[in-house]
């Protein structure tokens, strides 16, 4: 007990790296979300078509294999293209926290990117034709009416999102990011009890992801303000 109070907050400052993967990552999925959301609702074939493949291939591959694909393969595209491109022959290691917030940043856009084409979809387009008719342009149409009317409609979706996002945060280890879930690996491989370390993440864990309810249940209620219930 005395060693599990030690390495404590060794494990504790771990959780700031993973809350700061889990923000990063979330702030990458919901730009992807908006433009894979766009080009599924726009009139090119091409948008539609590339945002038809990559939610595909999201949905078909398990995100373990997606981390240790991206992770590995984009540090032999940046050797090579350093290589080729500007003659620098000395390897080239990718950092972990820009692989892994890359990576899942990327996963959990093709999720967004639904998320928000069914709350785009929810909006009445009469609200953006009124925008047109006031001489509003397609970007204040965009910015003052579709996005925080839409919000409403995505929220639950959002909050689920973000929900196994922070849970998908313990991929990371696996690529060598020093978060709470690889600091509990190594406290629990030198003192042999592997058991009590990882339920010390997994109580973190549950604590983020409460917090995190919380928060959700008010900016719902936040953005149902005015919102005439049946």
């Amino acid at each position: 007990m005395d060693e599990l109070f030690q390495r404590l907050p060794f494990i504790l400052e771990g959780s700031l790296i993973t809350i700061s993967v889990s923000l990063v990552s979330a702030a990458v999925a919901i730009v992807l979300g908006l433009i894979t959301a766009t080009a599924k609702l726009s009139r090119s074939r091409l948008a539609k078509g590339i945002a038809g493949v990559y939610t595909t291939v999201i949905r078909g591959v398990p995100d373990l294999v997606l981390m240790l694909l991206i992770f590995f393969g984009g540090q032999l595209l940046v050797n090579y293209i350093a290589l080729e491109w500007f003659g620098y022959e000395d390897y080239i290691d990718v950092n972990a926290f820009i692989a892994g917030t890359l990576t899942i940043g990327f996963i959990f856009g093709a999720y967004m990117g639904e998320t928000f084409r069914g709350a785009i979809l929810a909006v009445p387009v009469g609200l953006l034709e009124a925008g047109y008719a006031y001489g509003m342009s397609r970007q204040q149409v965009f910015f003052r009416i579709l996005i925080p009317q839409m919000m409403r409609h995505a929220l639950p979706g959002i909050g689920n999102n973000w929900l196994v996002l922070m849970k998908t945060t313990a991929l990371v280890a696996v690529i060598g990011l020093n978060e709470m879930v690889f600091r509990a690996g190594q406290a629990g491989g030198s003192t042999r009890e592997p058991f009590v370390y990882y339920l010390v993440v997994a109580l973190l864990f549950l604590l983020f992801t409460t917090v995190s309810i919380w928060g959700l249940r008010w900016a719902e209620k936040r953005y149902s303000v005015g919102v005439r219930t049946a």
